[in-house]
């Protein structure tokens, strides 16, 4: 028989508020197998965890129950203080009495009763748990970086920096992401470029970063440490090697299309680079365009070409390469405001998003940094900017604030008032949020300095009269309707993830929310990690994020990129699923029910009456397998187990709730 101890935590008051603690520890002591129990203020303190080494060496313990709080918070904690017994650290259950009991109750009597059968069921566990055993497995010290913009780019750096290879894949021909097309930054205005071009020359230049652009991620294989990814990369109709970015080539295409970089205000031609800074500074062929794709005729471009790097022969290259950790950065998306017909964006050319705006007051944009109206040109004496456009909008948009409209508006109201002299920007809104180191400064001196006048209420219709837009709305703090004469509107628009978020996840091998973003493994204790081990997330790809916090995150990412790369081996949790091959009956139900692509079938062969037969049977990869229990629940003949939460402790569970 196990000799368990039970030890329960006040947690201060969080859980001796509503939880008789001393009596929970009391009524433990009446438990099968159960020979000490205690309780103790602050348990996972360094006094408190003083107490459970003291008890497992004098009451000579085989089992541990800590009732305290989830064992997210502290079951590492735990596990350690009973290696550091001499005990196996998964000798140890966690009674969750706080966030399952003391927090959802307010009746302290039927609190301390379900805490005294949480900690009753956890005791029947503790009495089936086995000694489990770590394994190791080998770290690919390489790392590889899923989108070019700033978050991927300062992960990138970090993670080189500290010495470890990276390749850095961008699905557009250059780096830069959305970072490339914005003009100043809030709160202090500087130039965006000036801060982003030098990160993209160093990492073009670093040695230990390979930059992968026009590419797109095909395939993941493996796992922690050993992830095989297979890269595409789209065929340019450029030798990279040959081109040394002359500009020759797109001086002469006679073909110009819309540009996607100055969101279709400006031109660029068939064969192009998207904006002056693109690293690499080379050209791609949109063949979508390009007169000899679509017609078979011109070559213009591959004649005047003086190193002959034209290849109009090129096609996609599939690449494999093997990489110990992965960062996702793929950044977001503008909401697809076409829902809100009553603003009449695609209409009227004169309502345009942020991002149009970032475009018209950039130097390097259409207008050459003048505002313009896009319908003829004039310069607007009246803009109107309308926030959240599709965020904190239930019914036709994304419930959840977009973070950051508020701080780009105060700046483009900025930058109206100091552009056009006389002009006067309007700001309809819901509230003003700004979070943000000198972020409310800066949203003051838009009021006070510059004029700009915000109008809490929301926008119910623009219209035309004229050369003049009419915006209708409310004004919510003066409780009536108002309307006024813009000749410009721009609507700051919700951040959504990419189109293709959900994919990507698929492909690499993790969760994603209700909104596509991408999920973290915990929002407070693990906010740059998956729950796929080794893959970590920077930016806007898993939230609404501003410059400061992306480049924050992504370089925490970073961090925690290199502490698995510098390691030449690392433990895998035991925790995980594990097969009984004599009962598998080879039906592969587990194979498609895993989320983490750790099962497959292999092949047993038996001897049968003097032969051998081969059958199918499930194989768990230990590196891939989360211990998520899917598999378990799916297998018809039992044959699949999950060390750890074993079918025979859970029934022990079950068995120790219904007494």
């Amino acid at each position: 028989m196990k000799r368990v101890g039970v030890f329960v935590c006040h947690c201060g008051s969080n859980i001796a508020a509503t939880v008789d603690c001393p009596n929970v520890a009391k009524d433990s002591l009446e438990y099968p197998n159960v020979v000490h129990a205690e309780d103790y203020k602050y348990m996972c303190s360094e006094p408190g965890q003083e107490v459970i080494k003291k008890a497992i060496k004098e009451k000579n313990l085989d089992a541990v129950v800590v009732a305290a709080c989830s064992p997210r918070m502290h079951e590492a904690t735990f596990r350690k203080t009973l290696e550091s017994a001499g005990k196996n650290p998964y000798l140890l259950e966690i009674a969750n009495v706080r966030e399952h009991c003391s927090w959802v109750h307010s009746d302290k009597e039927k609190g301390t009763e379900k805490a005294k059968s949480l900690v009753r069921l956890a005791a029947a566990k503790a009495a089936k748990n086995e000694e489990l055993e770590k394994s190791t497995i080998p770290i690919h010290k390489k790392a590889l970086v899923i989108g070019g913009g700033i978050a991927g780019i300062q992960a990138a750096l970090d993670i080189a920096d500290a010495g470890h290879k990276v390749t850095i894949v961008e699905r557009d021909p250059s780096i830069g992401g959305r970072m490339a097309q914005i003009d100043k930054t809030f709160p202090t205005l500087d130039c965006s470029a000036c801060i982003l071009t030098p990160k993209m020359v160093d990492a073009a230049a670093h040695e230990n970063i390979d930059i992968v652009s026009y590419s797109e991620i095909e395939k993941v294989d493996g796992f922690v440490g050993n992830f095989k990814v297979t890269i595409r990369k789209k065929a340019r109709s450029i030798d990279l090697n040959k081109c040394t970015g002359c500009g020759a080539c797109y001086e002469k295409c006679p073909k110009k299309v819309s540009s996607e970089f100055e969101m279709g205000m400006g031109e660029r031609r068939a064969i192009y680079t998207p904006f002056p800074q693109a690293v690499p500074n080379k050209p791609v062929i949109d063949r979508d365009n390009c007169r000899f794709f679509q017609m078979g005729k011109c070559k213009v471009c591959q004649k005047i070409c003086p190193t002959g790097a034209v290849d109009f022969e090129q096609e996609d290259e599939l690449v494999t390469d093997e990489y110990g950790a992965i960062v996702v950065a793929t950044g977001f998306d503008q909401f697809d405001h076409d829902v809100y017909g009553e603003y009449g964006y695609g209409k009227y050319p004169d309502v345009i998003t942020g991002l149009h705006f970032e475009r018209l007051v950039n130097a390097s944009g259409p207008t050459s940094g003048k505002i313009k109206r896009p319908s003829d040109g004039k310069i607007p004496k009246n803009v109107v900017f309308i926030k959240c456009v599709g965020s904190r909008d239930e019914q036709k948009g994304k419930a959840y604030c977009s973070k950051t409209c508020c701080m780009y508006t105060a700046k483009h109201a900025t930058l109206v008032s100091e552009k056009i002299e006389g002009a006067t920007p309007y700001i309809f809104y819901m509230d003003v949020r700004t979070p943000g180191k000198d972020y409310d400064e800066f949203y003051q001196r838009t009021q006070n300095q510059f004029g700009a006048q915000y109008i809490r209420g929301r926008v119910s219709k623009i219209y035309q009269n004229g050369e003049k837009l009419i915006v209708r709305g409310e004004d919510s703090l003066l409780g009536k309707a108002v309307e006024v004469e813009a000749d410009l509107v721009v609507l700051a628009t919700a951040m959504v993830p990419k189109a293709d978020a959900t994919d990507v996840a698929r492909k690499v091998g993790f969760t994603y929310d209700m909104n596509n973003f991408f999920t973290e493994a915990h929002p407070k204790l693990r906010p740059v990690e998956t729950h796929t081990a080794g893959v970590f997330l920077a930016g806007a790809c898993q939230g609404p994020k501003d410059i400061p916090e992306t480049v924050a995150q992504a370089s925490g990412a970073a961090v925690k990129a290199c502490g698995l790369l510098s390691k030449s081996e690392m433990a895998t949790d035991p925790m995980i699923s594990f097969v009984n091959e004599g009962a598998c009956s080879g039906c592969e139900i587990c194979v498609p029910v895993c989320p983490y692509k750790a099962i497959e079938m292999k092949t047993l062969e038996e001897r049968v009456h003097g032969g051998t037969k081969q059958r199918k049977v499930a194989s768990v990869n230990q590196g891939l397998c989360q211990g998520c229990g899917a598999c378990t629940v799916a297998c018809r003949p039992g044959a699949l187990n999950l060390k750890g939460f074993t079918n025979e402790q859970i029934l022990a569970e079950v068995d120790a709730i219904c007494l």
